[in-house]
C-alpha cells in the first residue's frame, strides 16, 4: 500500500494536526503562544484556537493566562509514566542497560523508530561532567548518527524503501552524511557488521556505538547506544564497546522473544 493510499483512506487529517501541535513543543521551546504554534504547525490560527481549546479541556495543554501562552499538560505527563512504567520494551531492556552504564560511566540510550525520526524513549546519563547530553523525547534524522542509522538499516523493505525514496538531507556537522550513494554504502556495511559506529555526525565531539534489537524477522524495533566523548574514546578498546553494545541488544532480545 503507498502512502498517498494509506492517508486517504486511514488516517484523520484533523487527529494528524492535533498530534503536531503537540510535537511542535520542545525542551527547547516548553511554552508557545498561538502565533509561535502557527509558525512552527502552519496551522491556521482559526483552527489552532480549536484544537488548543480542545486540549486544553483534555489536560493536554496547560494555558498561562497571564503570558497566554500554552506548554504540555499533566494528562500527557500521566500517560508517558503509563508508557514508562508498562512497555514490555523499556521493562526489558532498564536493568541490562544500567548494568552496561554502570560497567563503562558512558551515557546508554534506547532508542526507536518515530516516523522519519529516531526517538530516545530511555537514557541513563554520563557519569562524568562532561558528557554528550541526551533526553528522552529527543530526535534526530534516521540518515545522521550510529542510534538511528543502525535502525534505519533493519528496516523493513517498504518502510526502507519509502523513507529513501523522500529522505532530504541537511548538514548537521560537517561529518554529516548528505548523499543517498553515502548513506546507502553506510547502511550496507552496517548490516554487514551487525552494529553502527559515528564519529560526530549529530553531535560534534560525539563519538556513538550501536546496535539493533531485532524481531526474529530480522527488522529492528530498537537500538542500544553508547555515546562517548571525543576526550574520552580513545580510552576504551572500541571492540570492547561493540561487543558491550551487541552483547546488550542481544540479551534484551532474548528477554523480548
Amino acid at each position: 500500500m503507498d502512502q498517498e493510499t494509506f492517508n486517504k483512506n486511514y488516517t484523520m487529517q484533523s487527529l494528524h494536526k492535533a498530534i503536531k501541535v503537540l510535537k511542535a513543543f520542545t525542551r527547547e521551546e516548553p511554552r508557545l503562544s498561538l502565533t509561535e504554534l502557527n509558525k512552527k504547525t502552519g496551522i491556521s490560527i482559526s483552527s489552532l484556537q480549536r484544537f488548543v481549546s480542545t486540549l486544553v479541556y483534555e489536560g493536554f495543554l496547560h494555558k498561562d493566562e497571564r503570558t497566554k501562552q500554552y506548554q504540555l499538560g499533566l494528562s500527557l505527563m500521566y500517560l508517558g509514566r503509563l508508557v514508562e512504567e508498562e512497555s514490555s520494551m523499556v521493562t526489558a531492556a532498564e536493568p541490562i542497560l544500567k548494568a552496561l552504564n554502570e560497567e563503562i560511566g558512558e551515557s546508554v540510550s534506547l532508542n526507536v523508530v518515530d516516523g522519519d525520526e529516531r526517538r530516545c524513549i530511555y537514557n541513563l546519563a554520563s557519569k562524568y561532567p562532561l558528557a554528550a547530553k541526551a533526553y528522552v523525547g529527543d530526535t534526530s534524522p534516521l540518515y545522521a548518527g550510529a542510534s538511528a542509522k543502525v535502525l534505519l538499516a533493519f528496516l523493513p523493505k517498504e518502510q526502507f524503501e519509502q523513507y529513501m525514496a523522500s529522505v532530504v538531507f541537511n548538514p548537521i556537522t560537517e561529518n554529516t552524511l548528505l548523499s543517498k550513494e553515502a548513506l546507502e554504502d553506510s547502511l550496507e556495511i552496517i548490516k554487514q557488521q551487525g552494529f553502527a559506529i559515528s564519529y560526530s555526525e549529530r553531535v560534534k565531539g560525539a563519538h556513538s556505538v550501536a546496535a539493533p534489537i531485532l524481531t526474529p524477522t530480522g527488522h529492528a524495533i530498537a537500538s542500544v547506544t553508547i555515546v562517548v566523548p571525543d576526550v574520552r574514546y580513545k580510552d576504551f578498546e572500541e571492540q570492547h564497546l561493540i561487543s558491550l553494545v551487541t552483547n546488550a541488544a542481544r540479551t534484551i532480545e532474548e528477554q523480548l522473544y
